[in-house]
C-alpha cells in the first residue's frame, strides 16, 4: 500500500477470522470465506488511517529501554510473535517453549471461555515479560455492534486483566481485524491503540505444523507482526521450528510496544507494518 504525505497508511476493513466458535465452525465453508487473510475489504468498510512500527519510531522524540530486555528496533532486526484467542489448554506448553527460547510474545486474550477458565496462565504471561493485551470480551465483530457494546467488549477483558496482573492493557486487537472510525474513537477513550499484523499462518485452516511454520517464514520480513492462534493443535508444535528459523535469519523477538520503541502505543492509533 501507498504511504500518505503524512507517513501513513491507508487500509480498509480487515479481515482475519480467527475462529473462535470452535474448530469444526471455523472449517465451514462461510467461516472460511470470512477469513479473507490480509485482503483488503473492496467496498462498504470504513477506511482508516495505519501506522507502521518504523513510522512510530521515527515520529518518537527520544529511546527507551523495553520491558523484556533493551533492544532497540531501530537497529535490530525486530519482528513480534502475537498470540490471539488464548489462554488455551496448549498455552502452558506455549509458555515453556518461549521461557526455554528466550522469546517474549504479546498475547490478545478472549475474556469469555479464556481469561475467566485460565485465571493463572494470564498471571504467567504477565510474570514472565510476555505483554498482556485484549481479543475483546466475546470475540463479537466491533464493526457490527453498538458503541454502547463495543465500550463492554473492550472494558471487561481490560477490567478481567488488570484484576489479576495488576496491569491494564493499552493494546488491543479487533476481532477479524475489522476496525471503522467509531471503533477507534472508543478505543481512544479507552485508552487503547489498535495493533493488526502483516504475518498470518492462517492456523485456522490446517492442523500440519510444517505448513504453519513454512507460511509465517514465507512472509516474514522486518517489524513484521506474526499472528497465530495458540488455540488451535498444530501451532504451538509449530512455534519451536518458527523461532530456531528466524534466528537464523538474524531476527530479534520483540513484544508490539518495543517494536514501535522509542515510540509508545498512542490511543486510538492503528498499528500495522
Amino acid at each position: 500500500m501507498k504511504k500518505t504525505g503524512t507517513g501513513f497508511r491507508r487500509i480498509a476493513g480487515f479481515r482475519a477470522s480467527t475462529g473462535l466458535r470452535g474448530i469444526a465452525r471455523l472449517r465451514g465453508a462461510g467461516a472460511l470465506l470470512a477469513a479473507a487473510g490480509l485482503t483488503l475489504a473492496l467496498s462498504g468498510c470504513t477506511k482508516v488511517d495505519a501506522t507502521s512500527p518504523s513510522e512510530a519510531r521515527t515520529q518518537a522524540a527520544a529511546g527507551a529501554p523495553g520491558r523484556f530486555g533493551t533492544v532497540d528496533c531501530r537497529k535490530a532486526k525486530c519482528i513480534a510473535l502475537t498470540f490471539d484467542a488464548g489462554p488455551s489448554e496448549n498455552s502452558a506448553r506455549l509458555l515453556d517453549i518461549l521461557k526455554e527460547k528466550q522469546v517474549p510474545a504479546t498475547f490478545f486474550l478472549l475474556g469469555a471461555r479464556h481469561i475467566e477458565k485460565y485465571p493463572e496462565l494470564v498471571k504467567r504471561m504477565a510474570a514472565e515479560g510476555h505483554e498482556v493485551a485484549s481479543h475483546t470480551w466475546d470475540h463479537k465483530i466491533l464493526t457490527k455492534i453498538s458503541e454502547q457494546e463495543i465500550r463492554e467488549e473492550l472494558k471487561r477483558p481490560n477490567d478481567a486483566i488488570e484484576r489479576l496482573t495488576g496491569r491494564r492493557p493499552t493494546l488491543m486487537r479487533p476481532p477479524q481485524g475489522r476496525t471503522n472510525d467509531t471503533v477507534q474513537r472508543v478505543s481512544k477513550e479507552m485508552g487503547m491503540s489498535e495493533v493488526l499484523w502483516s504475518v498470518t499462518a492462517k492456523d485456522y485452516t490446517t492442523t500440519d505444523s510444517a505448513l504453519i511454520t513454512k507460511r509465517v517464514l514465507d512472509q516474514a520480513s522486518r517489524d513484521g507482526i506474526i499472528l497465530l492462534h495458540d488455540i488451535y493443535q498444530g501451532t504451538v508444535p509449530a512455534v519451536p521450528g518458527i523461532i530456531d528459523a528466524l534466528k537464523q535469519r538474524g531476527y530479534v523477538f520483540v513484544t508490539v510496544p518495543q517494536l514501535i520503541a522509542p515510540g509508545k502505543p498512542v490511543p486510538g492509533e492503528v498499528y500495522r507494518p
